[in-house]
């Protein structure tokens, strides 16, 4: 039946090979009408080659109106890649999970362009997450592998499994922890502009050892800029008043003494993770700071690595290449990796993007079990509101004509 169509996707699931499919005329029986028509294909992929062109050429291709690329929240990212894509008249589009990392007004602001855009084009949407769903959606399948399943009436409702729980106790710290004050990050009054255009404003934010706190608000607030100032990457942090582990940004730290005391994991890493590298090793370069295992590993780091792996489950997967993992174990991983010294500051930035709702349940609850069984203070930041997330500390950025500002709620407080 020629509908608008929902595939529904989980860590197992071949989308870019199934798009391929789609795209050169060969789709399965089920969606043979599209098999005539010019089709277009939206994903983060290449979103990410455009802003790699614009890294490499000072042009992304795409119509800014003399914006950059690079300078535009997720959400106006996405709107000019699919001004882009209509622009092409394409009699299909395919969206693979189009709402991953936007919060939820840029989410209803591209629904209410698309379902304006599904009068006239054919939308074949994946889709990892229920409330992601189009109304415009009338065909509802899952893609199995390479191949899609109960169409045209897939109910993800009928396939919904309880959510793992991880059993034993955390793994323990390999070293005795450094010697660091009560407070832990310090910004005091700090403001961040990029130039003339304020970020954020007056920020004031005390993070002490042993906190867990979600950081909030919508695209372009400024999230990954208060992230950046932490780790180390951003020269805009010299000269404010913010204080990491006891001493004043640029009084003569190096930025490796600051990462030293971070444990910190974004998807985005998992690119720069393509050797190679079986999952034990990748859990020990954990402990090596090393993108990578490039020297024999010690009994000890062994064994540390392999009660990681139990109490993830992933025993049986100890000599599996990290890259053969699926999506959902590679995030796993990657936060044990991140978490395997229990460094004084853990940092998550949007672990949970793109993850079907078990994968990402199933993260939630390795981080839970995190802050509850250690002694590391935790950052986890996100667009989406998680179920089972039970950060006690929250702050909010607000966007403001002079900055975002920062309110703190205490979600413990009477």
């Amino acid at each position: 039946m020629r509908a608008h169509t929902a595939i529904y996707t989980d860590n197992s699931s071949e989308k870019e090979a199934f798009a391929k499919k789609l795209l050169r005329g060969a789709a399965p029986p089920e969606l043979s009408f599209l098999n005539e028509g010019r089709g277009a294909y939206f994903s983060n992929s290449s979103l990410s080659e455009f802003l790699e062109t614009e890294a490499r050429h000072d042009l992304s291709g795409l119509d800014l109106k003399g914006r950059t690329l690079r300078s535009l929240s997720s959400g106006e990212r996405k709107k000019a890649l699919l001004r882009h894509l209509f622009g092409k008249q394409p009699d299909f589009l395919i969206l693979d999970n189009l709402f991953d990392n936007l919060d939820p007004p840029s989410r209803e602001a591209l629904k209410e362009v698309l379902e304006k855009h599904s009068r006239d084009l054919l939308l074949i949407q994946f889709l990892s997450r229920s409330q992601d769903l189009l109304r415009c959606m009338k065909n509802k399948a899952f893609l199995s592998g390479n191949h899609i399943r109960n169409f045209p009436d897939y109910d993800p409702e009928t396939e919904k499994t309880q959510p793992q729980r991880f059993t034993g106790p955390l793994p323990p710290a390999p070293e005795v922890p450094p010697s660091l004050p009560k407070v832990l990050i310090d910004f005091r009054k700090v403001n961040l502009s990029y130039g003339q255009a304020p970020i954020l404003s007056q920020i004031e934010w005390k993070i002490e050892k042993g906190d867990f706190w979600e950081l909030r608000g919508p695209n372009g607030s400024g999230k990954t800029s208060l992230i950046t100032m932490i780790i180390g990457d951003n020269p805009k942090a010299y000269g404010q008043e913010l204080y990491l582990f006891g001493n004043r940004k640029g009084s003569g730290e190096s930025v490796w003494d600051i990462k030293a005391k971070i444990g910190y994991f974004t998807p985005a890493l998992t690119d720069r993770f393509r050797g190679n590298h079986t999952a034990e090793a990748m859990l020990i370069s954990g402990l090596l700071d090393s993108v990578g295992l490039y020297v024999k590993p010690t009994d000890q780091q062994r064994t540390l690595a392999h009660s990681w792996l139990a109490l993830l489950g992933l025993s049986d997967l100890d000599r599996t290449q990290f890259r053969n993992l699926s999506e959902g174990h590679q995030r796993l991983l990657m936060c044990a990796r991140a978490m395997i010294k229990h460094p004084p500051v853990l940092i998550l930035d949007e672990p949970t993007a793109g993850l079907d709702e078990a994968s990402a349940g199933l993260l939630i609850s390795l981080v839970q079990k995190m802050a509850a069984e250690s002694e590391t203070t935790i950052l986890f930041v996100s667009h989406r509101k998680e179920p089972g997330l039970k950060a006690p500390k929250v702050l909010e950025l607000v966007p403001g004509k002079a900055g975002s500002k920062g309110i703190i709620h205490n979600l413990l407080s009477p």
